[in-house]
């Protein structure tokens, strides 16, 4: 995968984000987006190995589509700046833990967890961390995700959410409606030839915290 192609593409792309430009660079997408599928096919093969649960998987059922739906939008650019794709079990649409690769000029990152999930999987989630709260905090506090992610990261509820104690030990972490762990590189970083295995290697470090979320969505 050349990223230099794929950062350069989506640097002019959010300097010029509308249809006459994007249609005279029509060529220049194609071949970022095909070193971007690059990418994917290599980091499924890699994660295959690393989570043998995700499946057989083509880097179609993982990568978003660029067109943005600005029907309820008040920013009504057509394109997505980025390139990003959710590798998972039953691919980028599933409820299941994903393992997430973002470029973005000045804005990439690497991810995973659950982002947003419909309520019947976030409510599962929830009442895995509370029978099992010390396994979930030992998985996020460990060194080798605070290395990588720090801490946890998502929106949470101002109130206690329904079923729960206002003054249960672990309200904060029940209190989450997306559970990720997010790593940010910058364009340096994203341009070394190694940048992909370096992806595996931030998978690696939140490989627990998915295998939570798909044993509670599961169980």
């Amino acid at each position: 995968m050349d990223t230099k192609i794929i950062l350069n593409f989506l640097s002019e792309l959010k300097k010029n984000n509308n249809r006459d430009w994007f249609e005279a660079n029509k060529n220049t997408y194609k071949k970022a987006a095909q070193e971007f599928e690059k990418g994917v096919e290599y980091l499924i093969s890699q994660l295959s190995e690393l989570d043998p649960l995700i499946g057989q998987l083509r880097p179609k059922d993982c990568i978003f589509r660029i067109y943005r739906d600005v029907r309820f939008s008040k920013d009504k650019s057509p394109y997505k700046p980025n390139f990003g794709a959710a590798i998972s079990r039953g691919g980028r649409k599933s409820p299941f833990g994903l393992y997430y690769l973002h470029f973005e000029d000045d804005n990439s990152f690497v991810a995973g967890g659950i982002y947003m999930p419909p309520n019947d999987v976030l409510n599962k989630v929830r009442q895995e961390i509370d029978y099992n709260a010390d396994e979930f905090k030992k998985i996020v506090n460990t060194s080798t995700f605070k290395k990588f992610f720090n801490e946890l990261q998502g929106d949470k509820l101002k109130k206690t959410p329904k079923g729960y104690r206002p003054d249960d030990e672990n309200i904060e972490l029940l209190k989450f409606k997306s559970y990720l762990a997010v790593h940010n590189v910058n364009n340096k970083k994203v341009l070394e030839k190694d940048f992909l295995t370096y992806c595996i290697e931030v998978y690696k470090a939140m490989k627990p915290l998915n295998d939570f979320i798909n044993r509670a969505i599961v169980d």
